[in-house]
């Protein structure tokens, strides 16, 4: 009786475990995914270019808040974090702003016969 309980306890235990991993597999922030959706080709708080400069590569920063969705914010140095994390709301509103300015649908010049007078709406162009 004694074994069989300790059975249970470890499967318990081993099914527990096994949960809360893929709990945190499905949570993960995919870095990858999103600096290739930033917007920004500079920084957010110094507006230096987001290259391999005097300051070493750029920092990519993910930033997280209670509810909600973890943001990356990059930088052109250490110095731009402690000055982002003072007004964190003001710079992430430059970032949603751009979002939002590449996702608008732009004219485009085209060749094809599907578009009147040679010009198009194509999203983020």
């Amino acid at each position: 009786m004694k074994s069989f309980k300790s059975a249970r306890l470890v499967l318990a235990l081993v099914l527990g475990f096994a949960a809360s991993g893929l709990a945190f597999a499905a949570d993960t922030f995919d870095l990858s995914k999103a600096k290739a959706a930033y917007p920004l080709t500079t920084c957010v708080v110094s507006g230096e270019p987001l290259t391999d400069g005097d300051m070493g590569p750029p920092i990519d920063y993910v930033y997280k808040q209670d509810g909600q969705a973890d943001r990356l914010v990059r930088f052109c140095c250490k110095m731009c974090i402690g000055k982002f994390k003072k007004t964190p709301d003001k710079y992430l509103k430059l970032i949603d702003d751009a979002a939002a300015a590449k996702a608008k649908v732009t004219p485009v010049a085209t060749t094809s016969s599907d578009c009147p007078m040679g010009v198009c709406a194509k999203p983020g162009v």
